[in-house]
């Protein structure tokens, strides 16, 4: 019984983690995967272009090659051949390419570790202690201010 019960987790976990293993991908999955080469910027699900001279035909080819029973992997390098690497809605992992994806977390990391390290010198800076007169400083000054004061009282 112990088996079963490690089995049925695992299967899950696995199913999990590799989605792409029982199931085809789907047209949708391969329009979002690439870029509409029109030029709006957008994939080619998305262009909203009428009749869009780029997107209508790679749709139409996406069609044909999933009913020809081709993988998508087979597919996304069949249209990078075509276009380069241009036409992928995000950039692969090879390469330099893989900056694109590192930059953005090793930005945030950084910037959490500046403010974390200011932070902490804020905390620990000691304010300094007042400085208080001394004491025969302090009765020199009240005997000159009672003596400047008596001065003007004649004065006036």
């Amino acid at each position: 019984m112990a088996p079963v019960r490690l089995a049925v987790p695992t299967l899950a976990l696995l199913l999990a983690l590799c989605p792409g293993v029982l199931r085809a991908a789907t047209q949708q999955e391969l329009e979002e995967s690439l870029t509409c080469q029109c030029g709006c910027g957008l994939t080619v699900h998305s262009c909203n272009h009428l009749q869009c001279p780029s997107g209508e035909p790679m749709k139409k080819e996406i069609a044909e090659r999933l009913g020809r029973g081709e993988d998508k992997d087979t597919i996304l390098a069949a249209f990078r051949t075509r276009y380069g690497e241009k036409v992928l809605s995000s950039p692969t992992f090879q390469g330099f390419n893989w900056l694109a994806w590192v930059t953005p977390f090793a930005a945030i990391l950084a910037g959490s570790v500046g403010v974390v390290l200011v932070i902490r010198r804020w905390s620990r800076a000691v304010p300094p202690a007042p400085v208080a007169p001394a004491p025969a400083a302090d009765d020199e000054l009240r005997r000159r201010l009672a003596r400047e004061l008596a001065d003007l009282d004649r004065e006036a």
